[in-house]
């Protein structure tokens, strides 16, 4: 399998990224279990997760997603053959969220323990925090490299100017720099991060893994029409998708799957990882159907006239 170099880091990475937001979820420990065993037993390495991963959900608390890639891990022997990719920022609780110095510290031996793992590959601030300095938040990720606890840093909902202010205090204080950026980014989704963070990532060779690759499974084309949004619990986003220019987008997905003999959501799949200066989308799956369809993209190539059809049925403007 491929392998991409995460910006300028040591981290080399499979050009799809598995996301781990389902675990603990709408995919039971058994049912990840079996995910991530397809996932891995293809060939690919990176995993995405979030400490904030499921607080969502009635009775939960956070740490779900974690605590079950940590079981599996520790079951099947293999964390040096993965690169785990976690957040930290997001609310928890009361008093549980940002990026000060106190709480990453805090946090990260939270995540570490339910990794069950003394190390992160990628550490991920999940939000920007305002109210705490970014010299202050990357102060801290030095002390967690250093201590060989985290191994590169990345960021993840930062705006072009946050990330530019985060990557001169780091190149002027000699400060770790973020390797990543984690944003929203599909073929439906293309507006805010073509406008300013895809320049700037590619000239600052910052790596892009993408959140929504398929934009919450609208680009799967399992929703067509209303009568189709009961098919999943995030059918009720497809609303905001099917229209005009979400019909052109499936259409085109159409075309180019039966020229590639692939199914709309490899084809969308594909584009992303033909982008240049994105590393890996991230894309989650429930069931080892799913991972089977997912994996198959990163054999699917796209030529340029296939690239040319669907940036113009899903040009943003």
């Amino acid at each position: 399998m491929e392998k991409r170099r995460l910006g300028r880091s040591d981290l080399m990475v499979s050009p799809l990224c598995l996301g781990g937001n389902v675990f603990g979820w709408t995919a039971d420990e058994e049912t990840s279990f079996k995910v991530l065993d397809a996932y891995a037993d293809a060939g690919l390495n990176f995993i995405d997760t979030a400490d904030v991963y499921s607080t969502w959900v009635p009775g939960h608390t956070g740490g779900e997603s974690e605590t079950i890639i940590g079981k599996w891990m520790k079951a099947r022997g293999n964390r040096d053959r993965l690169i785990i990719a976690t957040k930290v920022g997001s609310e928890m609780g009361p008093d549980r969220k940002g990026l000060s110095r106190s709480y990453i510290r805090s946090a990260v031996e939270d995540s570490l323990g339910r990794l069950q793992t003394d190390y992160i590959d990628l550490y991920q601030s999940h939000r920007d925090d305002l109210e705490t300095p970014q010299q202050e938040t990357l102060e801290t990720y030095a002390e967690l490299i250093r201590e060989g606890k985290v191994r590169a840093i990345g960021a993840s909902n930062f705006t072009a100017e946050r990330l530019t202010e985060a990557l001169t205090i780091s190149a002027e204080r000699g400060l770790p720099r973020y390797e990543s950026l984690q944003n929203k980014y599909n073929l439906s989704d293309r507006a805010e991060y073509e406008a300013d963070l895809e320049p700037l990532c590619r000239q600052e060779e910052v790596g892009v893994i993408p959140y929504y690759g398929l934009a919450s499974g609208f680009l799967t084309g399992k929703y067509r029409s209303e009568a189709d949004f009961g098919k999943s619990v995030r059918g009720g986003r497809m609303a905001a998708y099917l229209d005009d220019r979400g019909r052109r987008i499936l259409a085109a997905l159409d075309e180019v799957s039966v020229r590639r003999t692939a199914t709309p959501a490899q084809i969308a799949l594909a584009w992303l990882m033909a982008r240049p200066g994105l590393t890996a989308p991230i894309a989650s799956a429930t069931s080892v159907e799913q991972v089977s369809d997912l994996v198959q993209a990163t054999n699917v190539r796209l030529d340029q006239e296939d690239i040319a059809h669907l940036n113009r049925a899903s040009s943003p403007v």
